[in-house]
């Protein structure tokens, strides 16, 4: 059974930057990608960014690129997300997912295993 748990959500100003963490556990982890998406109220679920085993293929959607980084650190099973100059509109609930394999895809529906979610709000 394998588990993720989010961390580093909040409440921030329009500029400011926030870091999200997800840690996984509850199994030998080898070859998986792992992704951030959001979801905000009325929307669907969206990808975020998201990276392979080795870290050398990263994906950003077009909303972030530039301004938010996704890392990984395979011996702590853990994915961050750096969030910089963040604004109103990427107020949403940030989901941390993972897949098995060595694809990489940005679609929700590629992901079997899912974290609780994060709140991220950022005010004007």
């Amino acid at each position: 059974q394998v588990q993720l748990v989010e961390s580093g959500g909040g409440l921030v100003q329009a500029g400011d930057s926030l870091r999200l963490s997800c840690a996984a556990s509850g199994r030998a982890f080898s070859n998986y990608a792992m992704g951030w998406f959001r979801q905000a109220p009325g929307k669907e679920r969206e990808g975020v960014a998201v990276i392979n085993w080795s870290g050398a293929y990263k994906y950003y959607a077009d909303a972030v690129k530039g301004r938010f980084t996704i890392s990984r650190d395979n011996a702590k099973n853990t994915v961050y997300l750096q969030m910089n100059s963040l604004k109103p509109e990427d107020t949403a609930v940030y989901y941390c997912a993972l897949r098995f394999g060595s694809a990489t895809p940005n679609i929700y529906d590629e992901y079997g295993y899912w974290g609780q979610g994060t709140q991220v709000t950022v005010s004007s």
